[in-house]
């Protein structure tokens, strides 16, 4: 059995790297270091550690379950040390650093952009880096310190801090709604052509409740379909349909006029939003900055 002592804990550095980016030449990017450098550090801590880490391929290197158990408790153990140096620098002074956050693409244009860049003004010496894309970000391969998510969780292995939630309301640009006969109720409006996102999981299917909590289930038979967000509001803004949009996303456009929300006593269930961060006893200083001036950027909003 290894003992701690004969191993060279920098090496967890480097091997973490190497599984994070999926070889060596990537880790030596990412670390600034040769690639024969990682190499050697691979080679020496598997010989100190007794077991084989990882299976290298030409292109890709593949954990081993020796490799697997070994990352899953050093990214501990990086982590917890990452986080008490950067409450060391927090104590010692203002945020300094890199900070990568996710975030969906509409969402990140609208909200999550002009709050991290009040946050930068804030702190000059803070990174902030807005990665911006309506998948769902691996936060471990992809580096990301904090994400935000729209609606339900399914990362459980994941921590979260509530930040808001959100509504879909039902709108049409005047164009359309002057070409089209409107139903008298909400049940009907599924005969009408209307504008949805592709990548849901029932796309033409709109779910919708009013304040007394009733609800209904409404099959919409022609759509047209994008996928993106941006590309919904900018297909409804044309005239393709009516659409069940973001609260957030069309707010100018209904003070404008250029859209208008129809049958305004319905909307979609409410959705959370949700900044999620991975797992520790608590967020290190600079995800806890970044969840606060969301916050505050949220509550001068509304």
């Amino acid at each position: 059995m290894p003992d701690l002592r004969d191993i060279n804990l920098n090496r967890l550095v480097v091997f973490a790297a190497v599984v994070e980016a999926g070889s060596l030449s990537g880790a030596a990017e990412r670390l600034g270091m040769a690639k024969t450098m990682v190499s050697t550090h691979m080679q020496r801590l598997e010989a100190e550690v007794g077991a084989t880490l990882i299976v290298r391929t030409t292109r890709r290197s593949n954990l081993t379950e020796a490799g697997r158990t070994l990352y899953e408790a050093s990214r501990e153990c990086l982590r917890a040390a990452s986080e008490g140096l950067a409450a060391i620098s927090t104590a010692a002074g203002p945020l300094r650093g890199a900070v990568r956050v996710a975030s969906p693409v509409d969402y990140g244009a609208l909200v999550v952009a002009p709050a991290l860049a009040a946050l930068q003004r804030s702190h000059p010496e803070l990174e902030v880096e807005l990665v911006c894309a309506d998948g769902y970000a691996d936060l471990v391969a992809e580096r990301i310190d904090v994400a935000i998510r729209l609606g339900n969780l399914k990362d459980s292995s994941y921590r979260s801090a509530r930040l808001g939630q959100y509504l879909r309301w039902l709108v049409a640009s005047p164009e359309f709604l002057a070409s089209q006969r409107l139903p008298k109720s909400p049940s009907g409006i599924g005969e009408l052509p209307s504008v949805a996102l592709s990548t849901l999981r029932h796309p033409h299917t709109l779910s919708l409740k009013d304040a007394s909590g009733r609800r209904v289930r409404i099959r919409c038979k022609r759509a047209f379909l994008a996928n993106t967000a941006n590309a919904c509001r900018a297909a409804t803004l044309a005239g393709a349909g009516f659409g069940l949009l973001t609260d957030f996303s069309i707010a100018e456009d209904l003070a404008a006029g250029r859209l208008i929300r129809i049958f305004p006593a319905w909307s979609g269930e409410p959705a959370a939003i949700q900044a999620v961060f991975p797992s520790a006893r608590q967020p290190s200083p600079k995800v806890a900055a970044v969840i606060e001036a969301l916050r505050h950027y949220l509550s001068a909003r509304r």
